[in-house]
């Protein structure tokens, strides 16, 4: 495959530079996309770029993901609408007193709903925002701590999509013969997922301060502004008038079990268990008579429709991605590295150089199918300790997934928060890098031991 060298770099430091100068994520992918189809030949510009967004739309992960944010878009209106999120904000505000502890119960709730990130982000920072509200908590500081969560302990449970997708990789790429075995023995080597989900309480405490940009955004919400300026442009919009007697936790409690329970038993397939979730929020709205058909469905497809943001940056991240590959950009980097991966330091500079390519490319799955047939054959000819680089592996995509400012858990951890992914990124990134420092030292220590 011919590559550009360093000149791959080039489409995603523009998109660095730009999303910080400008605050403005997606038009910040679709510079680096140019920039790059200009490299790659300057006279297709347009049939390239269009032949990769058909690909892109055509590709079954994306249109999984469109379907899964849409529909979850779908039922947090409804669950907005009818009150369900009202009635379990009442009902946590009166066990709640104070900031710390509706920051510790976002954080805890977290650990319970490990199926899916997705379902993790959009879930609890949609249901705790008011009440973190309450308590001048900044949306930033929410979106931190449920995205802080919500990616490092999806991988270190091993009944969730990411265990899933991970084992069968391993099995595919003949390192083991069970998958899931290796992945579990790899659980107590993944650095970054244990050090980062150990953070999270350290900052809900205040035994961590906030430091930078969280400092500024905490010093807002002090002042009785919890939202930022613009904020409300990224959250779910729904008018929370409603007719009838005051609305029952029932309905926000028996919507979110079936979500849980289905999606388990759909082999921890979050799209099937959304629509079941659905389902049984029209029932309940049927059954009470919350809403009338009309408003039900005007509703949904209104929540639906608040999701485009997020969808329109996750598909300019792919769309990056594939402008990325065509550059080679996953080898370039990986072969410039690849001198320094002797036995000792195999699993830090595993982590790192894929924990840049993560954040570079937004690619946290798809990424790992390209690098393990690389990285993995090489681990095994040193003789090095597998379950450890496989941890090394799987918490690189943790990183990616955690602190890339267009990757998926970001963009929803602040889309349900009601903040934009820059503000989220920039506010989060101090903490993703004392997390990062941290596990490269560990792996460090693993690897000359």
């Amino acid at each position: 495959m011919d590559t550009y060298g360093a000149w791959s770099l080039v489409p995603t430091l523009v998109v660095l530079v730009t999303a910080i100068i400008t605050r403005r994520t997606i038009e910040s992918l679709l510079t680096g996309c140019l920039v790059g189809l200009l490299m790659i030949a300057p006279s297709e510009v347009i049939t390239r770029g269009s032949d990769i967004l058909l690909d892109v739309l055509g590709n079954d992960t994306v249109n999984w993901i469109i379907l899964v944010c849409g529909l979850f878009g779908s039922l947090i209106a409804l669950l907005v609408k009818t009150g369900g999120v009202l009635s379990f904000g009442d009902a946590m505000t009166r066990r709640l007193h104070s900031r710390r502890q509706s920051l510790l119960t976002t954080w805890v709730l977290g650990l319970v709903i490990f199926v899916d990130d997705y379902l993790n982000a959009l879930t609890i920072s949609a249901s705790m925002k008011k009440i973190t509200d309450r308590f001048g908590v900044s949306r930033e500081k929410l979106a931190y701590i449920v995205d802080s969560t919500a990616a490092p302990v999806c991988i270190l449970v091993p009944f969730s999509t990411w265990a899933v997708f991970f084992a069968g990789l391993l099995e595919d790429n003949d390192v083991a013969s069970n998958g899931m075995s290796l992945y579990i023995s790899s659980i107590p080597y993944m650095a970054y997922a244990w050090v980062a989900a150990a953070i999270v309480p350290l900052v809900a405490l205040g035994w961590l301060p906030d430091i930078g940009p969280m400092k500024k955004a905490e010093a807002r919400a002090r002042g009785g502004q919890p939202v930022p300026d613009g904020g409300e442009e990224h959250a779910l919009q729904i008018d929370t008038k409603y007719d009838g007697k005051s609305p029952h936790l029932l309905n926000f409690l028996l919507p979110i079990a079936s979500l849980i329970v289905a999606t388990w038993y759909f082999d921890i397939d979050i799209l099937r268990g959304v629509i079941v979730a659905l389902a049984v929020t029209l029932v309940l709205i049927a059954v009470q008579r919350l809403l009338s058909f009309n408003d039900t469905f005007d509703t949904a497809l209104e929540g639906f429709k608040a999701m485009i943001m997020p969808l329109g940056t996750l598909v300019a991240g792919f769309a990056l991605k594939e402008v990325n590959d065509v550059l080679g950009l996953t080898e370039v980097v990986i072969a410039a590295v690849e001198p320094l991966m002797t036995a000792g330091l195999l699993p830090a500079v595993v982590f790192v150089t894929m924990a840049f390519l993560a954040f570079a490319t937004g690619s946290f799955w798809g990424l790992f199918a390209v690098a393990m047939p690389i990285v993995l054959p090489l681990a095994m000819s040193m003789d090095a300790n597998m379950p450890l680089v496989v941890g090394a592996l799987i918490s690189a995509s943790a990183f990616g997934s955690h602190a890339c400012f267009y990757g998926d858990s970001t963009v929803l951890s602040a889309q349900g928060s009601g903040c934009s992914p820059m503000a989220h990124a920039l506010t989060q990134i101090p903490y993703v890098l004392i997390a990062a420092a941290l596990a490269t030292g560990v792996f460090l220590i693993l690897g000359l031991l």
